[in-house]
């Protein structure tokens, strides 16, 4: 059974679809089903070997005493977490929280 949409597609000359016109409202559900996409330069500076959570902090221009401080530890014990490979999901979350993202965002 299919279900009803409000979906437009627009084909282009050659028959193939160009454009999708929708609701606004529903855009803005499949948009926020998409949060979890990560930026190319967290992706890239992981892969020159920054931890998930060091490359997130540097993308989003934040020093370490800022994302301690709304953690509530001190620097030098986040500069510890965000060093470690083997974070626990408690830890995750809260430096996610932090952060402003998501925790699957940060445990890539």
């Amino acid at each position: 059974m299919n279900a009803p949409t409000n979906i437009q597609i627009i084909n282009g000359p050659d028959g193939k679809p160009v454009f999708v016109v929708m609701p606004y409202e529903e855009y803005l559900r499949a948009y926020e089903q998409d949060r979890d996409l990560i930026p190319h330069e967290v992706v890239s500076a992981t892969v020159d070997g920054a931890s998930p959570a060091r490359a997130w902090r540097e993308y989003l221009k934040l020093t370490q005493a800022e994302i301690a401080g709304r953690l509530g530890i001190s620097q030098p014990s986040y500069a510890k977490q965000e060093a470690s490979e083997n974070l626990r999901p408690a830890s995750i979350n809260k430096i996610a929280a932090a952060l402003g993202i998501t925790p699957a965002q940060l445990d890539f």
